[in-house]
């Protein structure tokens, strides 16, 4: 009976094994880490440029802004416009009450008239005296009158000449009267020195408006903007100062218009560094507008940053800034699944992308959501779907 019973043994074993086997399979799936979802960005030829951006938010500014006051004070007596108000250059802006220093320029203007009336007079007289005196010294050589007469009238024709010009001389006086009393007018009209509009005007019609004194600024009258022409102002650190020069290309974008870059060119670098109090020390730079239309329906004093491009090249390999980590490492997702850590050589960089040398190809995957839990070389990783990352 023991013969026939020994063919069933091994059978048994085997199907024992697989039960272990599938049980141990089912164990292994179960309890089996399941891969991390991450964002990824592939390597790919383009442009990589070396840029240097403001440390603080900059502002829109105009090319010509004044802000206005007559240098005398006194009572608003005309004030023909207001906040908004779009003027031409010598434009009337404001007035002051000057019916008295009006008065005596046409004073001055009526005494020019009577010097010029008396000087025409005496002159006339002048060349009377002067043509009677030619006479009487003709008739004198041929003996008709005496030398006594003939002296007298060279003489009179003389003094007639003295009276002439001595009233020319008061035609200038009045002409220099004229200027001091239009100078007087002047100093209490306010014109625009160039055409803009007006952002604005401190004062109304009957308002008594006094002037600075010195060292303590008050509220300009009128305040008188240029938006023919606009730029940037911006601070950056003075470490990146040395690298800019005039005319390099920069891109300008607004808080109020996220998205969207406008091109512009450094137009000037302070020669100076400011020091302000608890601030780092930072170079002022201004870039302007390269299309002034496309900046004109902007508001000056917007917020703004500059992006100054320092360096480009076109065409070489990058990746995306965020997937570096220190020391120059990015990890890599390979068909496999197994996130490899890869040390590149890079070049060019900026917040956007960096330029690798080396230690990255072409058309290979590298991890940007690096501060995600777990992200880390070795483990087995998945692509996470692009809709799914735009929502993040």
């Amino acid at each position: 009976m023991a013969p026939a019973n020994t063919p069933r043994t091994p059978i048994r074993f085997v199907i024992a094994l697989a039960v272990v086997a599938v049980l141990a399979a089912i164990a292994w799936f179960a309890t089996r880490t399941k891969p991390i979802a991450v964002i990824v960005a592939t390597a790919e030829a383009g442009r990589v440029e070396t840029t240097v951006a403001n440390t603080r938010a900059g502002s829109v500014m105009a090319c010509r802004r004044a802000k206005l006051a007559p240098p005398t004070g006194g009572r608003i007596a005309r004030l023909p416009v207001k906040k908004g108000s779009q003027v031409k250059a010598g434009e009337l802006l404001l007035e002051l009450w000057n019916d008295d220093l009006t008065a005596r320029e046409r004073v001055a203007r009526e005494q020019l008239e009577t010097a010029k009336a008396r000087v025409s007079e005496a002159c006339k007289l002048a060349e009377i005296a002067a043509s009677e005196a030619k006479r009487s010294r003709g008739l004198r050589e041929k003996g008709f009158t005496s030398e006594q007469l003939a002296d007298r009238a060279e003489a009179e024709a003389r003094a007639r000449e003295a009276v002439c010009e001595s009233t020319r001389t008061s035609v200038g006086e009045a002409e220099a009267r004229i200027v001091a009393a239009q100078a007087d007018t002047s100093r209490t009209v306010l014109r625009a020195p160039f055409a803009g509009i007006v952002a604005e005007v401190n004062g109304e019609v009957g308002e008594y408006l006094t002037p600075s004194p010195p060292g303590i600024p008050t509220l300009p009258a009128v305040d008188l903007i240029d938006t023919s022409c606009l730029y940037v102002s911006a601070p950056i650190d003075e470490v990146d100062a040395a690298k800019l020069k005039v005319g390099m290309t920069g891109r300008i974008s607004l808080d109020a218009y996220r998205g969207r870059h406008f091109k512009g060119h450094v137009r000037r670098i302070a020669p100076y560094v400011l020091a302000l109090e608890k601030q780092a020390r930072t170079v002022e730079i201004e870039v302007e507008f390269d299309e002034p239309a496309e900046a004109r329906h902007l508001l000056v004093g917007y917020s703004a940053d500059i992006e100054v491009v320092v360096d480009g090249r076109d065409g070489v390999t990058r990746i995306p800034t965020p997937a570096l980590m220190p020391g120059n490492r990015t990890l890599v997702l390979p068909a496999s699944g197994g996130l490899e850590e890869r040390r590149v050589e890079i070049g060019l960089t900026n917040w956007e992308y960096t330029e690798v040398k080396s230690g990255v190809a072409a058309g290979e995957r590298v991890v940007t959501s690096l501060d995600r839990e777990g992200v880390k070389a070795g483990v087995r990783a998945v692509a996470e779907a692009k809709d799914a990352a735009k929502r993040q």
